[in-house]
């Protein structure tokens, strides 16, 4: 029996754990922003002193009900599931209705199989790698939602600022506790600073929360040294790919672009990469 190099197995078993963990995003991608709309709706029901919209409808989270085609209402069954697989066995169509699946299902899977195998073979299998897998799930999760809603939930980017900080101070990546620390506070505030200035000048809102507090996450993660290569990555990304979809004449209703999904290709690119190695692509 050939043994095989410990990070080849490492990035083996994470991959196939990021194939898993990449089934469960979309159920995230797909469920978090409704969860929110229903919370949102219940709250101005009860500040209107009248019957939330949601009243008597089913429980709907990120569990229940059951997964379903949108189009026929078809229970989708374990074996219909499974990351990838099933898409390719299936022929990308509902067995039911025949309807098709969106291709971006078995993608989230893919990439995010890839980059926990990736991690796998930097840091093996142990305490750095699992919180780097966390930092990229989660990072992954947000730029799809933001790329559907322009929403960037607090309840993934809270918690993402917070894991940066106590990653920092477990020692689970290799930012001190102080970068860490001043990392959040100089990427909240400098988006904050710029987006006060851009609406001042033009009366419009160039950005939204949510920027603010996916790039002090980023801070955290990193820490101050790491943003403005992140923001000069997630900037280039960002106009190409703008003038492209301009090009092409699909700009949304307002003619904008969410900021948020390049902000995190900007993180995914300093995770595998390292912030320096951005530096030195576009010549600083």
């Amino acid at each position: 029996m050939v043994d095989l190099p410990a990070g080849v197995l490492a990035a083996a078993v994470l991959g196939v754990f990021g194939l898993l963990v990449g089934s469960f995003l979309n159920v995230v991608i797909h469920r978090l922003p409704k969860m929110l709309e229903r919370q949102w709706a219940a709250e101005c029901a009860q500040l209107q002193g009248t019957e939330p919209t949601t009243a008597g409808v089913d429980t709907y989270n990120l569990v229940v009900p059951r997964s379903a085609c949108p189009h026929c209402g078809h229970r989708i069954t374990w074996y219909e599931n499974i990351p990838v697989f099933s898409y390719l066995a299936l022929r990308g169509k509902c067995s039911e209705c025949k309807a098709p699946i969106s291709a971006r299902y078995p993608m989230v899977e893919l990439v995010t199989g890839g980059l926990f195998a990736w991690i796998g073979w930097q840091w093996g299998i142990g305490p750095s790698a699992l919180t780097w897998c966390g930092f990229a799930a989660a990072v992954l999760a947000l730029a799809c939602i933001d790329w559907d809603t322009t929403l960037l939930p607090d309840d993934i980017t809270l918690p993402l600022v917070w894991a940066g900080l106590v990653a920092a101070g477990l020692h689970f990546t290799p930012v001190g506790l102080a970068d860490a620390l001043w990392g959040a506070v100089a990427g909240y505030l400098s988006l904050w600073t710029i987006y006060w200035v851009f609406k001042l000048l033009t009366g419009k809102e160039g950005m939204g929360y949510g920027d603010f507090k996916l790039f002090a996450a980023f801070g955290a993660w990193f820490g101050w040294q790491g943003l403005v290569p992140i923001i000069l990555m997630a900037s280039v990304i960002g106009a190409i790919v703008g003038i492209g979809i301009k090009l092409v004449g699909q700009l949304r209703e307002g003619n904008y672009v969410p900021f948020g999904p390049f902000l995190a290709l900007g993180g995914l690119t300093a995770m595998i990469f390292g912030p320096t190695a951005i530096l030195k692509v576009v010549g600083l």
